[in-house]
């Protein structure tokens, strides 16, 4: 792995790790929908090679899934 994609990945776990801490009084979707948007940040940036735009990208998409999953 390379330098970005290494800290690109490093970064989304951050996120992620941040995110599941946060969600002690967050209502099931709103935890869902933080699930969702790590878990696409991690995916965005592994299948686009770390890029930024990739790892948003994956994080918008995985929020809007998680989010839509818990309705």
């Amino acid at each position: 792995m390379n330098i970005i994609q290494s800290s690109a990945f490093r970064l989304s776990v951050t996120a992620l790790s941040m995110a599941l801490a946060g969600c002690a009084g967050m209502s099931s979707q709103d935890k869902s929908t933080a699930i969702g948007a790590g878990a696409g940040a991690v995916g965005g940036a592994i299948l686009t090679g770390g890029s930024g735009v990739g790892t948003v990208g994956g994080a918008v998409v995985g929020g809007v899934i998680g989010h839509e999953i818990e309705k």
